[in-house]
C-alpha cells in the first residue's frame, strides 16, 4: 500500500495503512507496531469508517479503506439490528452480537457512510446496513445516543427514512437531560467517557426534530462539559478514571477520545446554531494534540498521522493505537491543517 495517503494536504494516513489490512483494522498497537494478537473490533473500525467518508473524494487510499472498513462493519450485522464487535484477524467472530456501545457507533458510521460517500454502490450498501441496524434499540445511552447521530445523517440522504424518524423519537425519549442543579447539571453522577457524544446527541436530534428544548439542553450541557474540561486557557479533560463533582479539574491519563468528542459535539452546534464560539472549541481541541495542554507535549506524530495513547503528568504514552490515530485524525478534520509542532 502507499504510505504517503493524505486525509488532506497535511494530515497524513500514513499510521492507519501501517494498523490496516485488506479486511479490517488492528485496535492496539505497541509503539507503531499493531498488536496482531489483539484482533480488531468495530469500535474502532467504525470510527474508522466515518473519517473516510468524510475524507475527501478522489484518493485511491481513501477508496480502499472506505470499502474494507465498510464491509468490515457490515459483515458484523446480524438479524434483527444486533451487530459483533470483536473479530480475530482470520474473520472469526469471538462475541454474541449485541446493541453495546459498538452497536451505536455502527449505525453512526453506516449513516455518515450513506450521507458522504461518493460511490454510490458503496453508499447504497451503507444505507442499507443502516436501516437495518436501526431496528435495533439499546439500553445503554451512549449506544442510543451514537445510534442518534447515524440517523441524523441518514436522514440527510433519505428525509422520509422511517427508521431514522422513529430511532430519533425513542431517543429524544431516551436520552437524559440537564439535572436542576447549576453546580452539576450534568445527568449522571460522574463524568465517565465519551461524555460530550451525549450533550451531542440532544443537539443533533433537537435540531433534526425541530426541538428547541432539546436543543437548548444538548447546548447547555456542552457549554458547561467545556468549561469544567478547561483550565488555564486549554483543555483539561477527564481522565480515564472519570470525575466526579468533588474530584480536581485536572487529572491523567487523559484520553484523546475525549477532545474528540469534545469537538465533533462542538461542530454539531455550530452546525446547528452559526455561534462561532464552537469554532473556538473546535480549535482548541486541535491544540490540545498539538501540546497545548495539562503536559505541554504534542498527542499526535504530524509525520504518520498517528495519536499516542493516552496523556500523562510526563508525556505521552506512546504506544499508537486505533482508537487515539482516529481521535486525532477526525479532531484534524473538523479543524483544519495542523499548526507546525510547538518546539520543545
Amino acid at each position: 500500500m502507499p504510505t504517503r495517503t493524505t486525509v488532506d494536504r497535511t494530515v497524513r494516513l500514513d499510521h492507519l495503512v501501517r494498523l490496516s489490512t485488506p479486511t479490517g483494522l488492528f485496535e492496539h498497537a505497541l509503539g507503531p507496531e499493531p498488536r496482531v494478537e489483539h484482533g480488531m473490533c468495530v469500535d474502532d473500525v467504525a470510527r474508522a469508517l466515518v473519517v473516510m467518508a468524510r475524507a475527501p473524494h478522489g484518493d485511491p487510499e481513501v477508496a480502499t479503506l472506505t470499502a474494507t472498513y465498510l464491509r468490515f462493519v457490515r459483515s458484523a450485522q446480524r438479524p434483527g439490528g444486533l451487530v459483533h464487535n470483536r473479530r480475530t484477524p482470520d474473520g472469526s467472530w469471538l462475541d454474541e452480537p449485541s446493541t453495546d456501545d459498538h452497536w451505536g457507533r455502527a449505525v453512526w458510521a453506516l449513516g455518515t457512510a450513506a450521507a458522504r460517500v461518493r460511490d454510490p454502490g458503496l453508499a447504497a450498501d451503507a444505507h442499507r446496513g443502516a436501516g437495518e441496524a436501526l431496528a435495533a434499540r439499546s439500553p445503554h445511552v451512549r449506544a442510543t445516543a451514537y445510534a442518534a447521530l447515524g440517523a441524523v445523517e441518514l436522514l440527510r440522504v433519505d428525509p422520509r427514512h422511517a427508521g431514522a424518524h422513529r430511532l430519533l423519537q425513542d431517543a429524544r425519549d431516551a436520552l437524559p437531560r440537564p439535572t436542576s442543579d447549576p453546580r452539576w447539571p450534568w445527568p449522571e453522577a460522574r463524568l465517565s467517557y465519551a461524555n460530550a457524544v451525549l450533550a451531542e446527541a440532544l443537539i443533533a436530534v433537537g435540531d433534526a426534530l425541530g426541538d428547541d428544548g432539546l436543543l437548548a439542553d444538548g447546548l447547555r450541557l456542552l457549554d458547561w462539559l467545556v468549561t469544567v474540561q478547561t483550565a488555564d486557557g486549554h483543555l483539561s479533560v477527564v481522565p480515564a478514571g472519570g470525575r466526579g463533582p468533588d474530584d480536581g479539574r485536572r487529572g491523567f491519563d487523559q484520553q484523546p477520545i475525549e477532545v474528540t468528542a469534545v469537538a465533533e459535539a462542538a461542530a454539531t452546534a455550530l452546525r446547528a446554531t452559526g455561534d462561532d464560539r464552537w469554532a473556538v472549541v473546535i480549535e482548541r481541541c486541535v491544540s490540545w494534540f498539538e501540546g497545548d495542554n495539562d503536559a505541554g507535549v504534542p498527542v499526535r506524530d504530524v509525520a504518520t498521522g498517528a495519536g499516542f495513547d493516552g496523556l500523562e503528568p510526563d508525556g505521552v504514552n506512546q504506544n499508537q493505537g486505533a482508537e487515539s490515530t482516529l481521535a486525532w485524525l477526525a479532531c484534524a478534520q473538523l479543524g483544519g491543517p495542523p499548526r507546525p509542532t510547538p518546539a520543545p
